[in-house]
């Protein structure tokens, strides 16, 4: 048998390969300075239709982002094949720093959080008055989400020929939240999307609701199905646009730059990620009384600073209950 030194320079050597590669590792990553920018408009198992110029390009994410993953709304940039054409797939090599996030748990005990949304402008919160009830604890985690995650919230409430809105309006008004009012017939007949389309020009909106209130059919309203099918996945059997339970779909507004991302319908929206201490930045008029409260103060317990801000006339006391309803929301279940 023959042996070798250690350092043998002998040509009949053999070098048994690596599983893995002879190629070195290295923490270099690519540039890719001749990338694209693009728009995810969906994401279904891996494969993310994204928006490059007036193409619909299917693509997947590069290895070298690792766990980083994009969600409906990211900005990103694509190499490889970016015709759009059948059976052709680009990858996805970066992605641009977000401006907003609408994120959520399962429930209050998952330590899970996930991304629904990025760089959406405004949260619709879709809610009917009428059949299904109205659910304000639903409604206060999702003002909550929005708050947390740089979107401005807009109240869209359907069915008021089953019950009038003032009730519910009442509650949010210090809120001084935007607020859209629509009937069925109004649904049906397309009133309700002119007035919805009013407060959505300009901007991404993501639309959020739970089963019955009208969300798809709002949604449908504003995006005429032929759009939805050039945006999303097609079904084969129907011809129809689809997307995922699993993903929102962002879709482009008639007539508007603005854009609409409909969102999977929620039974829950937890909120386990939520620090609530970001909250107080949707109170502007509230936030300088907390230069006073004790470290880590919850602004729901005796030593709060917000009380003496609020006796000495700095702030509406409606809005201090406000900001402690919503911060309450977290500890609830969404039962209620």
């Amino acid at each position: 048998m023959r042996r070798y030194g250690k350092h043998t320079d002998e040509d009949d050597v053999r070098v048994r390969p690596s599983r893995k590669g002879n190629r070195p590792r290295s923490s270099i990553r690519p540039k890719h300075e001749d990338a694209a920018d693009g728009m995810v408009l969906t994401v279904d198992r891996g494969r993310l239709t994204c928006l490059v110029e007036d193409r619909v390009v299917m693509a997947m994410k590069a290895r070298e982002l690792g766990r980083k993953a994009a969600v409906v709304g990211d900005r990103v940039a694509l190499v490889g094949d970016l015709s759009g054409r059948k059976d052709t797939l680009a990858r996805i090599v970066r992605i641009t720093d977000r401006t907003s996030v609408l994120r959520r748990t399962a429930d209050d005990d998952d330590p899970f959080e996930r991304v629904v949304v990025a760089n959406a402008d405004q949260l619709a919160i879709v809610t009917a008055l009428a059949d299904p009830e109205p659910r304000p604890r639903l409604i206060d985690r999702c003002l909550v989400a929005a708050y947390d995650g740089g979107l401005e919230p807009l109240l869209v409430l359907t069915k008021s020929d089953l019950a009038p809105p003032d009730k519910l309006l009442e509650l949010y008004g210090d809120l001084d939240i935007p607020y859209v009012v629509t009937s069925r017939e109004e649904l049906e007949n397309g009133d309700a999307a002119g007035r919805v389309r009013e407060q959505l020009d300009g901007k991404i909106t993501a639309f959020v609701g739970h089963s019955g209130v009208g969300k798809t059919t709002l949604v449908n309203a504003l995006v005429p199905e032929e759009r939805r099918r050039s945006t999303g996945h097609v079904n084969a059997v129907t011809g129809r646009g689809r997307h995922t339970t699993t993903s929102a779909l962002a879709l482009p507004l008639t007539e508007s730059d603005g854009w609409v991302v409909d969102t999977p319908g929620v039974r829950s929206f937890g909120l386990a990620h939520i620090d609530p201490s970001r909250v107080i930045h949707a109170f502007p008029d509230l936030e300088p009384g907390t230069e006073g409260c004790p470290r880590a103060c919850s602004h729901d317990e005796p030593d709060c600073a917000l009380d003496e801000w609020v006796a000495t006339g700095h702030a509406d006391p409606a809005r201090l209950y406000s900001l402690r309803r919503l911060l309450a929301t977290r500890e609830r279940h969404e039962g209620d």
